[in-house]
């Protein structure tokens, strides 16, 4: 039997041993986990929601179904209850942007923008917008200008139409980014060449927007209802943000969305000029070869759920698949 001490001694020495031969292992590389399946780690991407054209043409016809949607109408107003109610079926939240502007002769117009926001935590925010109100008078009558509303089924109608039903899509597929629409007033009131007068509703609000709101770009639809639809890229929306204009028709071509067409018209004065002048990049959707415009046969029968699709898909494609989010 040895010496307690030395017994002790030897533990620790055989202790330290283990120690250091334990931590020469903890040195070497260490040991390879199994692969783990990247897919699964990564985010599913968000159903895109499926447009319906039908639909689409619906919300179209029964805009048309109220009459005329001039300022300051009967059917001005339940046109706006109808729109309120079907977004705030739809959206996280929705409000109404009331103001009044002096019109022609005296006329003090009361006007109203329809706004509905969708994803309200996400800091990436894009916004859509179209007219509901319609012309007031048919000064582009094939016969001479008449002093009566048109029904601004194309010219109005379909653009909102097409929104309404990508809001239903929004509720039911909840984006991955920030989705703002706003439905403009008073876009058709003026007079031929008075510009003052037009975009009434886009004017106020860009005027009044908070400042810290920036989405990363706008797109307003006008005329984008009609048979035969071809949207060429507008000359404001190249000037001032022409890589969303390459997006959109890069994207209606990798679709096969043959209504997007490759060429570049002429400046045209429409609600988008309005937030590109308070530092926006907007765009405008717009057919403007519309045989009907500002007359009293801008009927629902001059468009198609096909055209509504056409475009409504892209919007969807792009707002769920081509924008980069933010971290939240």
């Amino acid at each position: 039997m040895g010496h307690p001490l030395n017994s002790f001694v030897n533990k620790i020495v055989f202790l330290l041993l283990i120690s250091v031969f334990l931590s020469a292992c903890s040195k070497r590389a260490p040991e390879q986990k199994p692969e783990q399946n990247v897919q699964a780690a990564v985010t599913p991407a968000v159903p895109i929601p499926q447009f319906e054209g039908k639909s689409a043409f619906e919300y179209l016809s029964k805009q048309v179904e109220f009459g005329p949607r001039a300022p300051n109408t009967d059917a001005h107003q339940q046109c706006l209850s109808y729109l309120q109610q079907v977004l705030k079926s739809y959206a996280d939240s929705v409000e109404l942007q009331t103001f009044t502007v002096p019109g022609y002769n005296g006329v003090l117009l009361r006007l109203t923008n329809v706004v509905a926001h969708f994803n309200l935590k996400s800091r990436t925010r894009v916004l859509l917008s179209a007219h509901w109100d319609s012309r007031p008078r048919a000064d582009q009558e094939p016969g001479g200008a008449i002093d009566k509303p048109i029904p601004g089924a194309d010219d109005g109608a379909s653009g909102v139409a097409v929104l309404l039903e990508i809001a239903r899509g929004l509720r039911q597929s909840p984006p991955p980014v920030g989705v703002d629409i706003i439905l403009w007033d008073g876009e058709d009131y003026g007079k031929e060449g008075d510009m003052d007068y037009y975009c009434l509703g886009s004017k106020y609000w860009a005027a009044t927007k908070p400042f810290s709101y920036q989405p990363i770009f706008a797109v307003n639809l006008d005329m984008i209802g009609q048979k035969d639809l071809a949207i060429p890229r507008e000359g404001y929306s190249v000037q001032y943000a022409g890589d969303v204009v390459d997006l959109f028709w890069n994207t209606a071509a990798e679709m096969g969305v043959d209504a997007f067409v490759d060429r570049t018209i002429d400046p045209i004065y429409d609600d988008h000029l309005q937030l590109d002048n308070v530092g926006m990049k907007a765009i405008d959707l717009i057919d403007f070869n519309y045989k009907y415009w500002h007359t009293l046969q801008d009927t629902p029968d001059k468009c198609s759920p096909e055209s509504l699709s056409a475009v409504g898909r892209v919007l969807l494609r792009v707002i769920y698949r081509k924008i980069p989010v933010q971290p939240q």
